[in-house]
């Protein structure tokens, strides 16, 4: 009983001073710094919930613009690459669990001999072998461990790849709409023109305009015109109209350790700093010797010199402990390297969760500005469409001259392309800031 005792004693220090040396120690994830990280925000975000939290089809609840996702989720090359790279990494995981089975293989042999003219004799031997390498000393934990980071990095990639061709595809089917509203803003001055044309062409039959006000007219309609050859495109794609967007007038952005968990790219670089963690178990487990049982069965026909019955078994059982001897400077080297490769990795996982947070910012700041600027350019456009009607009534009375109504109707043209352009900056920082809080990477 007190032998018992006492072997149960020596494996529970044994396991301690293992524990000590942080062969068996599991990944603690690092105390970050995100008080500030958003900086100061405007009031009309929230920070009770999260933009990110939403489905890419919540957010985007066009039919057209969600059918164009869909197609480049499926076709994408770079999307299905980092699929497959999710394949392999959950692979190697498997292997990795396999590595704690012993392994086993069969031998047989069979042969056919003669001597000096003797009569043949047939020989057959049938051999199984087997070995199993015993996790005293972590090594195949940390390995298993590294493994099942490698697949969490490689996850959380195609997440990174998926959220950012969301965010591509949307943003450029809002381009696509803004050029469709400044077209549609361009026509209806062309249309203006013609209808400001046929005045004057009445003023001059009546003889209160003269031929070149009405050519300038006509000159200042057909560049105007010019200018919609350069929204021409050769290829349709089914979509809406800008004016029928609408994205919330509030914006949530969660608290800053909500982006530890959302956003990909931070999740990918904590997966690294993980992987690198185990790797620096598996250097330090690397001093320890490794243990492996091994056993042979086999059974043969021959009477040779082993086996005094032919058709005997054969049966041998080993145990083995590898301890390294002369690589003791190469292993020390290779745990220097390991220690070194994970603080970077920490240093990289800081900085981008600090680049997470800057992304945020400059995409609220962008929002910001843009919503301000579209509300600035809607009066403007108020002003400048009541200007060009009082201008026009004073040239047909003959207050003023042709170029002031010139001058008018383009700046009203220019402003109404401007509050096309402002609003579509506004959708674009939404999808800027939905990306930056890692919106867009639900599960396949």
């Amino acid at each position: 009983m007190q032998k018992n005792i006492s072997h149960l004693g020596m494996l529970v220090c044994l396991g301690s001073m293992l524990t000590g040396c942080g062969i068996y120690t599991k990944y603690q994830q690092p105390e970050v710094q995100t008080d500030g990280l958003f900086g100061t925000l405007p009031e009309e975000v929230d920070t009770t919930s999260s933009l990110g939290d939403l489905k890419w089809q919540e957010l985007f609840t066009d039919v057209s613009l969600q059918q164009l996702i869909e197609r480049a989720l499926e076709a994408n090359t770079d999307l299905n690459v980092a699929r497959l790279k999710v394949e392999e990494a959950r692979a190697s995981l498997v292997s990795a669990k396999q590595a704690y089975l012993p392994s086993a293989q069969l031998d047989p042999e069979g042969a056919l001999s003669s001597y000096d003219g003797s009569k043949p004799t047939k020989t057959y031997t049938l051999g199984a072998s087997a070995s199993w390498e015993l996790d005293f000393f972590g090594k195949l934990t940390n390995a298993k461990r590294k493994e099942r980071a490698a697949l969490e990095q490689s996850e959380a990639y195609r997440q990174a790849v998926q959220t950012q061709l969301i965010a591509t595809v949307a943003e450029s089917y809002y381009t696509l709409l803004m050029l469709d509203e400044q077209v549609a803003v361009t026509e209806e001055t062309v249309e203006s023109w013609k209808e400001y044309i046929r005045s004057l062409n009445a003023l001059m039959r009546a003889g209160q305009a003269d031929r070149a006000t009405v050519n300038q007219a006509e000159a200042s309609r057909l560049n105007t015109e010019a200018s919609l050859l350069d929204f021409w495109t050769p290829q349709h794609i089914a979509r809406g109209t800008l004016s029928e967007v609408n994205f919330p007038q509030t914006l949530s952005i969660g608290v800053p350790l909500d982006l530890l968990a959302g956003r990909p790219d931070v999740r990918q670089a904590e997966a690294t700093l993980k992987q690198a963690f185990y790797a620096t178990n598996q250097a330090r487990s690397s001093f320890y010797p490794s243990v492996t049982l091994s056993g042979a069965v086999g059974w043969t026909n021959s009477g040779g010199a082993l086996v005094t019955n032919p058709g005997a078994w054969l049966l041998q059982a080993v145990g083995s402990l590898v301890q390294p001897l002369f690589q003791r400077g190469q292993l020390i080297a290779n745990l220097k390297i390991s220690k070194a490769q994970q603080e970077e990795a920490l240093l990289q996982f800081q900085q981008t969760l600090l680049d997470a947070g800057t992304e945020v910012n400059n995409a609220l700041n962008q929002w910001q500005t843009a919503r301000r600027k579209t509300e600035l350019d809607q009066q403007q456009v108020g002003h400048l469409s009541d200007a060009l009607h009082d201008t026009e009534l004073l040239m047909e009375h003959g207050t003023i001259n042709y170029l002031e109504v010139l001058t008018a109707r383009q700046s009203l043209l220019t402003a109404r392309l401007s509050l096309v352009a402002d609003r579509n900056s506004e959708i674009k920082s939404v999808i800027t800031l939905y990306h930056a809080l890692g919106g867009g990477c639900e599960e396949e």
